[in-house]
């Protein structure tokens, strides 16, 4: 069976790059960090979660061209391209990393590259780059996923393509005359132009 390559691809435009050598280990990372309350008297401050963070999946990918003696940079420099910025998007692009089962949507956070061989006249002919991927997901895409509630039951998501408040009442109500209460919670004055994306409340009806 031939060895399968890991792949970063830049989904802005559609282009993979092959890592030289399959990374020897990953680490996936996440925080769900919580903030103390301060209340006086107490030994130890209660805790309230605010909000999760992203998750970071970080290697080390190795570069070396001391076979053929060429600069092994014009291997690196495509993974360093992927933190310049999109001049269409105006932002560094999008990136999905793969590997067997692993599919990871991504941006790339931080990039560390160490040299550690070079030819007589100063070429560098290999290099170890340490790549810290951060993970990327609109807020509709991650209220899509999962449906969140408050303690009073309120819902909040994202408005689709083509919704209306009207539909999105029909909906989540079943009833389209419903939309005021949608419209009245989020301060919305045309709730026939909504943009997609927009998170709205969708208060409990009582």
């Amino acid at each position: 069976m031939a060895l399968e390559k890991a792949v970063i691809t830049n989904l802005d435009k559609s282009e993979d790059i092959k890592v030289m050598f399959n990374p020897k280990e990953y680490v996936l990372e996440k925080k769900t960090p919580w903030s103390e309350v301060n209340v006086f008297g107490l030994d130890s401050p209660p805790v309230q979660f605010t909000m999760g963070e992203r998750k970071r999946l970080s290697m080390e990918l190795f570069f070396d061209t001391s076979e053929d003696k060429t600069d092994v940079r014009e291997h690196t420099k495509k993974v360093e391209e992927l933190m310049l910025v999109n001049a269409q998007e105006h932002r560094p692009p999008l990136l999905r990393f793969s590997w067997g089962s692993l599919s990871f949507d991504c941006v790339l956070e931080d990039l560390v590259q160490r040299y550690t061989l070079f030819a007589n006249d100063g070429t560098p002919l290999r290099a170890i780059l340490k790549a810290v991927f951060k993970e990327y997901a609109t807020a509709s895409t991650q209220l899509s996923n999962t449906r969140r509630e408050s303690a009073d039951h309120t819902k909040r998501m994202a408005v689709r393509e083509g919704e209306t408040l009207s539909s999105l009442s029909a909906r989540e109500y079943h009833d389209s005359r419903k939309w005021r209460a949608i419209a009245d919670a989020n301060n919305i004055d045309d709730p026939e132009h909504v943009a997609p994306g927009t998170i709205v409340e969708l208060p409990p009806l009582y």
